[in-house]
């Protein structure tokens, strides 16, 4: 079966050896009507914005660091021409970071979906126990009276790290139970910061699909736990696809136009998928034909490209072309996409590449050394999207593939940032090392 697909994409024979490559997504449509039709909507992602913003009180009371932003979790966006001078060549537009790495509470991109997906289990037991109502102050779910209630319940999740300390923070702020299954790539000092909470860490020697896989199994013989199940949740999608009209909303004040003729590139590290489908989605439904998400993989892990090239989503693993799926970048070590976002996006994904280990070591350094910008190995995986899309590659000059070549001056990229601020300061030392 996969000798047969070896013959028919010559890309896998490629990523067989662990090159860095990148793929043009063959699948793509510009055409967002897609999206629009898809089996969720903008009035999806409205409701998803409107739960969080009812929690925002919430979380001033119960986090005090969001107080600034009046109870809203977004990072802040900022201009890195350091590194782009540095490390790019021949790039003629305009070069952001994203910085999920500094969300409050969790400081990942995970504190989008995962917190949310936890928030609306909580909401939706606490109305149907009569405890509260949407027009009430959810102030009140940072009381005792809640924290004992929801003591009843469990929280259950896989992860190989970041999703895990976002569900296990606010799930043990909340006062649920909480079992996070970890992966043998997991870090430590997310296990320790986890079991520091009261959470429950369960560790495996397997990876991430064994330790997701185990969870649910689990959490299925308890009635009263809710799995949030990283291979397959809607609500974890919806919580991240409120990224992007709150991205829109931000180049807007930085009077950063996104048109035809000032196209959108944005680079998003991939593991599973949840997250940067989940924001492709989002920022499909805010930019429409004029942004072109590309999603970035260690050479190891290329599950999502992988699933979008043979088409057969979740039903194809990185090991069945003989890859082992180990990489330095703990929470993109996944090797089997989410068929949830394969199936929904297949058509919505630009393109996407793959980098390697070494590569990601130095751009640590770099963006370090340039910006000082401290980024976990996985998050540091977009910024050598530009590289591709920007140099030629055999010959080629990848722009030419997206018929834009005569618009990239004016073109603007944005690298998703996904992780780091959390890492404890001897872990980074030894990472600066």
């Amino acid at each position: 079966m996969f000798s047969n697909l070896e013959k028919k994409y010559e890309e896998i024979s490629l990523l067989k050896t662990q090159a860095p490559i990148f793929w043009q997504n063959t699948n793509y449509i510009k055409d967002y009507d897609l999206i629009k039709n898809s089996d969720f909507s903008m009035d999806n992602v409205i409701d998803a914005r409107e739960r969080l913003k009812r929690f925002s009180k919430y979380f001033i009371s119960a986090f005090p660091e969001t107080k600034e932003d009046n109870g809203l979790i977004e990072s802040p966006i900022y201009k890195i021409d350091n590194i782009k001078n540095k490390l790019i060549k021949n790039f003629n537009g305009n070069l952001y970071l994203k910085a999920d790495s500094e969300l409050k509470i969790s400081g990942s991109i995970k504190a989008r979906g995962g917190i949310y997906e936890v928030l609306k289990f909580a909401e939706e037991i606490a109305i149907n126990n009569n405890m509260i109502t949407i027009n009430d102050d959810y102030i009140i779910f940072n009381t005792e009276k809640f924290k004992s209630f929801f003591s009843n319940y469990s929280i259950a999740v896989g992860s190989t790290g970041n999703l895990g300390l976002s569900i296990g923070i606010i799930s043990a702020k909340l006062g649920f139970k909480v079992d996070v299954h970890m992966s043998n790539d997991a870090k430590k000092w997310k296990k320790d910061k986890l079991r520091s909470l009261g959470v429950n860490v369960i560790e495996y020697e397997s990876d991430y699909s064994v330790a997701v896989e185990n969870g649910r199994k689990i959490a299925l013989n308890n009635p009263l736990c809710h799995f949030v199940d990283d291979e397959s949740s809607i609500d974890l999608f919806l919580g991240y696809s409120v990224a992007g009209q709150r991205l829109k909303d931000q180049l807007m004040r930085l009077n950063i136009t996104i048109n035809k003729d000032h196209p959108l590139f944005v680079y998003l590290p991939c593991g599973v998928g949840g997250g940067p489908g989940g924001v492709t989605f989002g920022l499909k439904l805010a930019f429409g034909e004029n942004v072109y998400p590309i999603f970035a993989e260690p050479t190891n892990s290329p599950c999502m490209m992988l699933s979008v090239m043979t088409g057969l989503n979740e039903n194809i693993s990185v090991n069945d072309i003989g890859l082992t799926n180990i990489t330095l970048a703990d929470g993109l070590a996944v090797g089997r996409a989410s068929g949830l976002v394969s199936k929904t996006l297949s058509h919505s994904i630009a393109g996407f590449y793959t980098t390697s280990d070494d590569r990601l070591k130095f751009l640590l350094k770099e963006m370090y050394k340039e910006e000082n910008i401290f980024l976990e190995p996985s998050a540091l995986i977009g910024l050598e999207g530009p590289n591709y899309i920007f140099n030629s590659i055999e010959g080629k000059t990848l722009i030419n593939k997206f018929d834009l070549t005569d618009k990239m001056n004016n073109s603007i990229h944005i690298v998703w940032a996904t992780g780091g601020s959390m890492v404890p300061k001897s872990e980074r030392e030894l990472f600066l090392k």
